[in-house]
């Protein structure tokens, strides 16, 4: 399944696969979503799996958002290899 990126004003729902092949079309979706929004919410509910390419954009979003001081929130349950990461950085 593709990836697929649906949103009505700061809700976003990502559903497919989020990974190597798809990472581009989430970066180009995100690019610039916090010059237009002060906050986020990303829904990863209806993603049936991510690589560690789409961890890593995750988390680069989840970066720019501290950066910028914006709010950004990831909600639904998605994969697991997902909140392992964070998960291990809140540790860290």
């Amino acid at each position: 399944m593709n990836l697929s990126i649906t949103h009505y004003n700061n809700f976003f729902k990502v559903t497919g696969v989020l990974n190597r092949q798809s990472v581009g079309i989430f970066q180009q979706e995100f690019q610039d979503v916090f010059e237009r929004l002060q906050s986020v919410t990303i829904s990863i509910e209806g993603l049936q799996s991510i690589d560690k390419e789409g961890v890593k954009a995750l988390a680069q979003l989840h970066n720019e958002s501290i950066v910028l001081k914006k709010q950004l929130s990831i909600i639904g349950f998605g994969c697991k290899d997902l909140y392992d990461h964070f998960k291990t950085n809140d540790a860290a």
